[in-house]
C-alpha cells in the first residue's frame, strides 16, 4: 500500500490529481449556482452556419492560446528548471509578422495565409533561439534571460508595423478565429487539438520526452550518458517558439487586426501557473503535457466563473490569486508527502483492525 500511495502521488494519474479535482469543484460550484450554467446549445453565426454555443464551448474557446503555449512552456520548464515570461511578448511579434507579411500582398488568399504563419514561426524560433542561448549556453536563468525579450517584445512588434494598428479582412482568418463553415465547434479549439497530437507523435516516435527529463532532473548525469543537455534545453525554447506563433495566429485571426499593446497581455503569468497546476514541478524534470491543458481550462474556467458572478475585471485577478495559490499550496510537495503519510497511517490502522477482527 505504502508504495501504491507513493505512486499514485508522484506519478501517473497523481500528477493530474489536482487539475481534475479543480475541474470537478469548479463544476459542481457553477452547477449548484447555476444548473443550465453548462447546457450547451445551437446558434446562428453572423454568415448564418449552425455553431456550437453555451459557456463551456465560450471557455474550451477562450483556453485556446493559453493551451497552446502551456504546452510550450511545459517542455521549457522540464529541460530548464525555469520558466519563459516573454511568450505575450513573444507572441505579439509573431501576431505582427503575421499580418505583415499578409498586408504585403494584392490579396489574402490561402498560400497568403501559409506563408504569413511560415514566417511567423520562423521569426518567433528565432527570438526562442536567442532566449534558449541565453539560458542553454550562457547559463542564465531562463526568468532573467527572458526578462529581456519581455521587456523590449512589445516594442518591436510596434517597429514591425510602423506602430499602427493593420486590419486583416478575409474569410479564411475569420475562419482561423471563429468557425470553418460547416463545421461547428470552434477553430482555435481544434487547433489545439491538433497541436496536442502532433506532441503527442514527437513524443512517441522520438525519445525527445525521456531526453527533456532527464536533463531536467540532473543535466550532469544526463550529460555522461550521452545526451546532449545545451541541445535539449535550445530546442525546448525553439519548440515553445512554434507555439508562440500558432497562439499569435489565433490571437490575431480573432480580432482580425494586430494590437501589439493588448495581444495576449499578462498571458505569462496564466501559462506559469496551467503548468504549475498541472501537476508538473517548476524546477524541472518529469511533466505532462496534458496536465499543462487541463490546467488551461482550469484557469479559463476560474476566470468565466468569476465573470458570470458579477467580479468586477479588476477584482478579477485578486480572487484568481487566491485560488490559484491554494490550488498551488496542495500540490506542493510538502503537502503532497504529508498527505502520503496520512494514506499510509490510516492504512496501517485498518491493517490492525482487521487483523486483531480475525484473531
Amino acid at each position: 500500500m505504502k508504495k501504491n500511495n507513493k505512486k499514485f502521488l508522484s506519478g501517473g494519474l497523481g500528477q493530474l490529481t489536482i487539475p481534475l479535482i479543480a475541474i470537478a469543484l469548479l463544476f459542481i460550484f457553477n452547477l449548484i449556482r447555476d444548473p443550465g450554467f453548462f447546457s450547451i446549445g445551437i446558434s446562428h453565426n453572423n454568415d448564418g452556419n449552425a455553431v456550437l454555443a453555451g459557456n463551456l464551448i465560450s471557455i474550451i474557446n477562450g483556453a485556446s492560446e493559453l493551451a497552446v503555449l502551456a504546452m510550450g512552456m511545459t517542455l521549457v520548464t522540464a529541460a530548464c528548471g525555469g520558466q519563459d515570461i516573454s511568450v505575450g511578448a513573444a507572441a505579439a511579434i509573431a501576431g505582427s509578422v503575421f499580418v505583415k507579411v499578409l498586408k504585403s500582398g494584392s490579396g489574402i488568399s490561402g498560400g497568403t495565409v501559409l506563408l504569413a504563419f511560415v514566417a511567423a514561426c520562423i521569426v518567433a524560433m528565432l527570438f526562442g533561439t536567442f532566449n534558449g542561448v541565453l539560458v542553454a549556453v550562457f547559463k542564465i536563468q531562463p526568468m532573467i534571460a527572458t526578462l529581456i525579450l519581455y521587456t523590449c517584445g512589445r516594442s518591436i512588434a510596434y517597429w514591425i508595423n510602423g506602430g499602427a494598428t493593420p486590419t486583416v479582412s478575409s474569410h479564411i482568418i475569420t475562419a482561423i478565429g471563429s468557425f470553418i463553415p460547416g463545421i461547428p465547434i470552434p477553430t482555435p479549439v481544434l487547433i489545439v487539438a491538433l497541436v496536442a497530437i502532433l506532441f503527442k507523435l514527437l513524443f512517441h516516435f522520438t525519445s525527445l520526452e525521456l531526453f527533456t527529463q532527464s536533463v531536467g532532473i540532473n543535466g550532469s548525469a544526463a550529460r555522461l550518458n550521452g545526451i546532449n543537455s545545451t541541445f535539449i534545453k535550445l530546442l525546448s525554447f525553439i519548440i515553445l517558439g512554434v507555439c508562440v506563433a500558432v497562439a499569435g495566429t489565433i490571437g490575431v485571426s480573432r480580432l482580425s487586426l494586430i494590437n501589439h499593446e493588448t495581444l495576449l497581455l499578462d498571458v505569462e503569468m496564466d501559462t506559469i501557473l496551467a503548468v504549475a497546476i498541472g501537476g508538473n514541478s517548476l524546477g524541472g524534470g518529469k511533466f505532462k503535457i496534458s496536465g499543462s491543458i487541463i490546467g488551461a481550462y482550469v484557469i479559463q474556467m476560474l476566470t468565466t466563473t468569476l465573470y458570470a458572478m458579477k467580479v468586477s475585471s479588476t477584482d478579477v485577478k485578486a480572487y484568481k490569486a487566491i485560488v490559484i495559490v491554494l490550488l498551488v499550496v496542495i500540490g506542493s510537495p510538502v503537502v503532497k508527502q504529508r498527505f502520503g503519510k496520512l494514506l499510509e497511517r490510516i492504512s496501517s490502522k485498518k491493517k490492525i483492525t482487521v487483523k486483531g477482527a480475525e484473531e
